[in-house]
């Protein structure tokens, strides 16, 4: 069976972050191992109260799960948010130990890193420490396979003006990383989701919700990853994403869910239906 590491925070009451992937992943039979950078009880965009783990404390879990003999079983890590620079060290550490692991007998040949580098969004900005964006950018980035931005997320890395998915396919290009982004502005009504796999790129749009919960970028990234660990082609993978994530909202609207409805939606997550308009732009 799968077994994918997650880096991220864990909102107890809330289905964002490591904490919602864990439950996106699981309908995919993919093994979750949540080691986490941040402990609140709620969403802190809704006043949830929490603190970050401490590096010492990081590492600590850290060596709990390769004491195990885990990280040779890793076939996906993904990485989210960070609260310290130096979680962001200590997280490529244990991506360089996954990767050099005897692979003997573990699901896939090559283990699998996503970063979905978490720093900010419209209209706030940045919203991390601009040591751990830093971090984040020298460091982490370029040992990721995929990475999974939002829109403002990757005009902070490239330093462009982002507003459309043309000028998103070209800073991921100048990024120079297999990219797929979040948010992008696409027709009228619509947002959408941007893969920019090394042979194309395809822009996939569904209807914009006014009132969304949080939680949708992580849940694209659990989902695209679980696609990239089955062996779907890149544009394959994201396009069940962004299915996943369109029939999310709908049930959301629905159900009048004032979170992901992850658990309910179960199966419906692995064969999405909801409508999408798909567009190849290169």
């Amino acid at each position: 069976m799968p077994l994918a590491l997650i880096l991220s925070s864990y909102v107890a009451a809330s289905r964002i972050g490591g904490a919602a992937q864990q439950y996106a992943l699981a309908p995919f039979k993919i093994d979750p191992v949540l080691v986490p950078t941040v402990l609140f009880g709620a969403n802190p965009a809704k006043a949830g109260r929490g603190r970050a783990v401490d590096a010492e404390l990081f590492a600590q879990l850290l060596h709990g799960v390769e004491s195990q003999g885990l990280t040779g079983l890793v076939d996906l890590v993904i990485t989210g948010h960070f609260s310290l620079p130096e979680q962001v060290d200590l997280a490529c550490e244990a991506i360089g130990r996954i990767r050099t692991r005897d692979r003997t007998g573990v699901y896939n040949r090559q283990p699998i890193v996503i970063v979905d580098p978490i720093l900010g969004d419209a209209p706030k900005g940045l919203y991390v420490k601009p040591e751990v964006a830093a971090a984040l950018a020298e460091r982490l980035l370029p040992m990721a396979d995929w990475i999974t931005p939002n829109v403002w997320e990757l005009g902070h890395l490239t330093g462009r003006e982002v507003a459309d998915a043309a000028e998103a396919a070209e800073a991921v290009r100048a990024l120079g990383k297999p990219a797929l982004v979040t948010s992008v502005p696409a027709g009228p009504e619509e947002i959408g989701l941007l893969c920019c796999a090394p042979d194309v790129t395809v822009l996939f749009a569904h209807p914009r919700r006014a009132e969304a919960p949080n939680g949708t970028g992580d849940l694209v990234t659990a989902v695209f990853g679980a696609g990239l660990v089955e062996g779907l082609a890149p544009v394959d993978a994201a396009e069940r994403a962004a299915r996943a994530v369109a029939e999310t909202l709908e049930a959301v609207a629905e159900w009048r869910a004032p979170d992901l409805p992850l658990v309910a939606l179960g199966e419906r997550l692995v064969r999405p239906t909801a409508r999408l308009r798909i567009e190849r732009l290169a």
